[in-house]
């Protein structure tokens, strides 16, 4: 039943493009910020382009087993029990994230839009529409995906015409005051959250997509439109805010858009970041989850994922209230432990799968041949 799915390739750029935004739209700008002041719109190129490699080295490996998921690829190629061990790994990190951002989603929707309404309630609400999601399936997913950039992409195009009066060229200078070093080493979080943790889209590349070749395609696109979305947004809020008051916001770009005013006219419309923010957000969400969900199923060897969406969905909103005390706790976590877990599972664990890979190669193709 798992295995009846397929998309096709254009709507599998669309999830990519959803998914290299997600979070990053709203918070990445300040992080990159704080580190490379005025030249954090270059760190954003320079992150882009190390996501670009990473994401090549992802589509090689699927290439090598183009009818299996990330969770068969290991077991293949780790054998039965380590292999086990890091897809258990696997789905552990990505439920994590999974709760991560409906703590995100809720807290952002408590400070910004319903400050009356208590968090729980918000995380429940989105957790709903998640689960919902993941339970229609991945083609229904996608089709809603397919839809939504239209509406994506029209609000962001609004956004940049309507802020760009507000620019002042003169807050990117000095350009490259603060060193390459700098540069490179505030690039490595945007580098982590938007290409790294495209993983999980082993999940789904290439053996539910219809096209192989065009999904190949796909694939690296997709993460390069992201990447020039965020590379726009951090420029943005580095000529309209200044670097040092973009480091200060927790959410620069939807600071960014309070500053619209258009005649005293157009004004006050951050509902539209807030909105932008909010479509990737879902679509990372119910990514997370649904690599997560059918991870565990795939380790259970379950005919169907969709009896443990309800009971995960449920955990995941716990999880998200207690996850972190508060957003500085949060915040700590994300550069650090949580960078840790990233590059754990989505960097050193494909590299390590394609040095055994390449040790065991022989026997494998052995096996594929008399299997």
């Amino acid at each position: 039943m798992m295995q009846d799915v397929k998309i096709n390739s254009y709507q599998f750029l669309v999830l990519v493009i959803f998914f290299t935004i997600g979070t990053s739209l709203l918070t990445v700008p300040s992080v990159l910020a704080a580190e490379a002041k005025q030249d954090a719109w270059i760190a954003a190129i320079i992150g882009t382009g190390m996501g670009s490699l990473v994401i090549w080295l992802f589509i090689i490996i699927a290439l090598w087993f183009p009818h299996f998921t990330f969770i068969q690829i290991n077991e293949k190629v780790f054998g039965k029990w380590i292999g086990k061990a890091f897809s258990v790994f696997f789905v552990l990190t990505t439920f994590l994230y999974t709760s991560e951002l409906l703590f995100y989603c809720g807290t952002f929707l408590n400070m910004h839009a319903l400050p009356s309404t208590p968090m729980v309630v918000l995380n429940i609400l989105m957790a709903g529409v998640v689960v919902m999601g993941v339970r229609l399936g991945l083609e229904t997913i996608a089709r809603s995906a397919e839809i939504l950039i239209a509406v994506f992409f029209i609000l962001f195009l609004f956004l940049v015409v309507f802020i760009s009066p507000e620019i002042k060229f003169e807050n990117l200078q000095p350009v490259f005051e603060v060193g390459t070093k700098k540069i490179v080493q505030s690039s490595f979080f945007y580098f982590v959250v938007s290409s790294v943790n495209c993983v999980i889209f082993l999940m789904i590349f290439p053996s539910f997509i219809n096209k192989m070749k065009q999904g190949k395609k796909s694939f690296l696109l997709g993460n390069l439109i992201g990447g020039i979305i965020i590379i726009i947004i951090t420029f943005l809020t580095i000529t309209v805010l200044g670097p040092e008051n973009t480091a200060r916001q927790s959410y620069p770009s939807y600071e960014l858009a309070k500053r619209i005013n258009v005649g005293d006219f157009v004004q006050r419309i951050e509902g539209i970041m807030g909105t932008l923010w909010i479509i990737a957000l879902y679509f990372k969400t119910v990514l997370y989850f649904y690599a997560s969900v059918l991870g565990l199923a795939q380790i259970l060897n379950l005919k169907d994922y969709r009896p443990l969406t309800f009971p995960l969905g449920m955990l995941a909103v716990v999880l998200s209230l207690v996850i972190y005390p508060n957003v500085i706790y949060q915040q700590y976590w994300d550069s650090t432990t949580g960078n840790t877990l990233s590059l754990s599972y989505g960097l050193f664990l494909p590299l390590l799968l394609v040095v055994i890979y390449g040790l065991r190669k022989k026997k494998l193709k052995k096996e594929a041949r008399n299997p």
